[in-house]
């Protein structure tokens, strides 16, 4: 049972930021200066950046994969603010990110392939991993980053390594690890609308040479800006708070033996997203004269209270022996929470605009899961490195949906059962070619039942299937290197069971099958001042599942399509323009299709729609063949830059800017006039002075810097309605570093 002490974390960062500053002020500074990522490099270079897409620490320029970074400066950047983790969203090119369930359920997509599906028991293709453990519910995903040590975005199928559930990519976020040498670090931030952000990590030997510790704390929260205009009320929707906690313990008995235990704690409250009634067109996606950032006119929604708490707990062993490496991961995470909505994001009496019903409901999650890894990978980096391993997971839930007027309540459990066992190798053809194989074969078992509120439903899927990669890289030059790879990746058969509140049977999809194919180039050039890395790609999926959300009957049914087709590019590049000036920008063009000349979803009640349409049963659906994906932007692009300036007493004042576009976006299988987003774009800047040695940082930020107002998504059952992106935050920035 999770229990609630929101005292401890503020306790915690306030004692942890004190004895911190203490040693800040004692002892030089080890770390490393905030323009750099991954591993230090030379001076006027840039750094070298390691990743682990292949289950072992790899130079990113060696791996025969698309792959990108966002390293722990830019991420506790991204997140001054607050921001929740759809803040992520096309920071790299080709990932996509976003949310109408608040900071609670976060819906992933890359290369343009995810999920719409706003339900709780959601299935996904792209895969959160964090730490090494798969985060596969929605609420496990939206779980704070905070000491990060960098994120890797894994674009295309990895099947092979990871497993079922990522034919689109992989997330994968590493935190800072414990280490024999003493280590601290700490950041306070203060922003517009009372926003607060504070976080602490300390981390160093206990005995040394034996046992290593690290913790880190995280307490962040907003004021309530959003006033009522229904009721009169001011200030009382848009506020949070949230804390959450990790501690780690690293025990080397011998030479060859590591043990690392970590456990996490997380608890959200706050408000829900807040939907907005008929702020778009009609006719058109442009915000009309009904849309108030601060305002919404709610006559229910039980003040759109959203309150979760994540637990999760893993132990990580590696064994050394006879060139070999013998490697378990535990792991155990457990969620519970709720959120409630005005979700037709007004009222019956002023609206805004024409509201034909009410609608309020609340969706509650109770949620464990348990994995289980064990892998044997060998040491020598010979002409053959190799890796086997098995794989098990299993999860439990139930999630209540409830309505205030209707539905009437209903209980339902999903549960289940994979595993796998996979393999892969690689093999050194002289100095200049490598080629990669790998294989995976994963059984998976689901089953639905409803539990309390409705007439007993039962539904149960299973599928078993062979993944498989293959990859070729060759070193055509000293810093230019060539690549290309095939690889296949299924989602498991997926139970959608939220229409049985609506007095609808559980609707069933089958795999999705996906068969990849890349080419790229990976490139330093300029005395390793530029770094240009790029692929080309080209997919295919068969019996693609979508999720068809929302209209006039506001049903979630799970469908699948005959196929689907992608196609695009990604360019990431970074220029060490100088010692002091650092450049980043990166770019995908993606151009997905819906191939099904007889699919057919529900539509919008009132908005204007722009496929053909044909009268089924009585029902009114469009023919959605030739549709882009949902949530699929066609452009991506982002652009980082760093310059500072030394001074002679050894410190810098520096400026750091960020900006993120996201091209044209339909929000659902259909098109309409109204859902869709054209293009959008959102920039941060921090100014600041950081002192030598990078002891500490001083720095006054800004997020949002245009005060755009970008439509993120839609709810199309009732009236046009819509929500927003998070509004600009002006504060001021400290962190400190030993």
């Amino acid at each position: 049972m999770l229990t609630r002490n929101h005292s401890l974390p503020f306790r915690l960062a306030g004692a942890s930021l004190i004895s911190i500053a203490a040693c800040a002020t004692a002892n030089p500074a080890l770390a490393q200066d905030a323009a750099e990522t991954g591993v230090a490099s030379t001076e006027g270079q840039l750094a070298t950046i390691v990743v682990t897409a292949n289950r072992r620490a790899e130079n990113l320029q060696d791996v025969p994969i698309s792959a990108a970074t966002i390293e722990a400066d830019q991420v506790q950047t991204i997140f001054d603010a607050g921001a929740d983790i759809t803040a992520l969203a096309a920071r790299v090119p080709g990932l996509f990110v976003e949310s109408s369930n608040g900071r609670a359920a976060p819906r992933f997509y890359i290369r343009g392939l995810g999920n719409t599906d706003f339900d709780l028991a959601a299935s996904q293709p792209v895969s959160v991993v964090m730490d090494e453990v798969v985060m596969e519910n929605v609420t496990l995903k939206a779980f704070p980053l905070f000491d990060v040590d960098r994120i890797e975005v894994l674009r295309g199928p990895q099947g092979t390594l990871f497993g079922r559930n990522t034919p689109a990519g992989i997330v994968k976020i590493d935190t800072r690890k414990p280490t024999e040498e003493l280590s601290a670090q700490g950041s306070l931030t203060v922003g517009s609308y009372g926003s607060i952000n504070v976080d602490a990590a300390v981390g160093g030997a206990i005995v040394p040479g034996k046992i290593a510790a690290r913790l880190s704390i995280m307490s962040q929260g907003r004021d309530d800006f959003v006033d009522n205009g229904f009721s009169g009320a001011k200030n009382v929707y848009g506020g949070y708070r949230q804390q959450a906690v990790r501690g780690q313990l690293l025990f080397t008995p011998t030479e060859r033996l590591s043990i690392l235990g970590s456990v996490q704690y997380s608890d959200l409250n706050g408000t829900s997203t807040l939907f907005r009634a008929n702020i778009l067109g009609p006719g058109n996606n442009d915000l009309n004269a009904n849309y108030d950032r601060k305002t919404v006119f709610y006559d229910a929604g039980g003040g759109n209270k959203s309150q979760y708490e994540v637990f999760g707990g893993s132990m990580k062993v590696d064994y050394e022996a006879g060139g070999v490496t013998l490697t378990s991961i535990t792991s155990y995470n457990e969620s519970k929470g709720s959120s409630r909505g005005d979700i037709d994001g007004g009222n019956l009496v002023t609206g805004p605009g024409f509201i034909p019903f009410p609608s309020d409901t609340k969706d509650s999650i109770d949620l464990e899961q348990t994995t289980q890894e064990l892998r044997l990978a060998s040491n020598a980096d010979g002409t053959f490195s190799w890796q086997i391993g098995a794989y098990f997971f299993t999860s439990d839930f139930t999630v209540l949906t409830q309505g205030y007027s209707f539905p009437p309540p209903v209980k339902v459990r999903h549960q289940n059962e994979s595993w796998a066992a996979f393999g892969q190798v690689t093999a050194k053809l002289g100095e200049m070619v490598r080629l990669t194989g790998g294989l995976r074969y994963t059984e998976d078992d689901k089953n639905f039942r409803v539990v309390t509120g409705a007439p007993v439903n039962y539904r149960e899927v299973s599928d078993e299937r062979v993944s498989w990669d293959l990859s070729a890289f060759a070193d055509v030059a000293p810093d230019v290197s060539l690549y290309a790879r095939v690889a296949s990746g299924f989602r498991a058969p997926t139970i959608q069971g939220r229409d049985v509140a609506f007095f609808a049977p559980p609707s069933v999809a089958t795999s999705e099958k996906i068969m990849s194919y890349e080419v790229g180039f990976k490139s330093e050039l300029a005395d390793r001042r530029v770094r240009l890395n790029g692929a080309v790609y080209t997919y295919t999926v068969k019996d693609l599942q979508f999720s068809a959300v929302g209209g006039a009957a506001n049903l979630v049914q799970l469908v699948n399509a005959d196929k689907g087709k992608a196609w695009g590019f990604e360019l990431d590049s970074a220029f060490q323009i100088s010692e002091n000036f650092l450049l980043t920008a990166g770019v995908s063009y993606n151009n997905t299709e819906i191939q099904d000349s007889t699919l057919a979803v529900g539509i919008c009640a009132q908005c204007t729609i722009t496929d053909p349409t044909v009268v089924l049963s009585g029902n009114t659906r469009a023919l959605v063949n030739g549709n882009p994906f949902p949530n699929a932007p066609e452009w991506i692009a982002d652009v980082t830059a760093r310059y500072s300036v030394p001074l002679s007493n050894g410190g810098k004042i520096f400026a750091f800017t960020d900006w993120a576009f996201q091209g044209k976006t339909n929000f659902f299988l259909y098109e309409s006039k109204e859902f869709n987003a054209n293009n959008q774009i959102e920039g941060g800047l921090r100014i600041g002075y950081s002192a030598p040695g990078d002891t500490y940082e001083l720095a006054a930020f800004v997020r949002n810097i245009t005060d755009a107002d970008n439509v993120k998504g839609g709810i199309d059952f009732n009236n046009n309605t819509a929500f927003v992106n998070e509004p600009r935050i002006f504060g001021l920035s400290a962190r400190i570093r030993y």
